[in-house]
């Protein structure tokens, strides 16, 4: 996943385990090259969002081991990276990082949404929770929009309409 690369790569070169947001910008935009400042701290809001780090302090701190993350010789992030993706795309990225094939992980997502009667985001929380990947940021999200779904409208149309191999796409 070349956004846990782009993430890593700061913490990698300066060898630290957390980082000032400035630092970290400036790892990015100053010394890679890689984004403008204004992309770098864009990068900062998807890496939280994505639960690949936490704010603490006023630093940054990897919520996975960026030397384990391997760096392609001549890597350069891809801009598409700093697009926000769906909780439903997160998850299912987590479920693949877990080392799930990705068809596999549509077909239990799927599965989980059809015997639960849930949304296809709750369902692939789930999944992802079973192995064992760290989506409890996406599990709060996915309750508060439960719970707004559940206060604004009562249809009994619980599933959301869509499946996982529609959320999924190309999948």
């Amino acid at each position: 996943m070349s956004l846990e690369v782009a993430v890593a790569v700061p913490f990698k070169h300066r060898a630290k385990e957390r980082l000032g947001e400035g630092e970290f910008v400036v790892a990015l935009s100053l010394d890679r090259d890689w984004f403008s400042p204004d992309q770098a701290k864009r990068l900062v809001d998807v890496a939280v969002g994505r639960g690949l780090v936490d704010e603490e302090d006023g630093d940054l701190v990897p919520r996975f081991d960026p030397d384990e993350v391997f760096v392609p010789e001549g890597f350069t992030p891809d801009e598409s990276i700093l697009r926000e993706q769906s909780t439903f795309e997160t998850a299912l990225d987590a479920i693949v990082a877990a080392g799930v094939e990705k068809q596999r992980a549509v077909a239990a997502i799927n599965e989980r949404q059809r015997a639960l009667a849930v949304t296809i985001e709750a369902a692939a929380v789930l999944v992802a929770k079973e192995h064992g990947a760290a989506v409890d940021r996406l599990a709060a999200d996915v309750r508060g929009e439960l719970a707004a779904a559940g206060d604004a409208t009562d249809d009994g149309d619980e599933a959301g309409g869509a499946d996982a191999a529609d959320a999924a796409g190309d999948a």
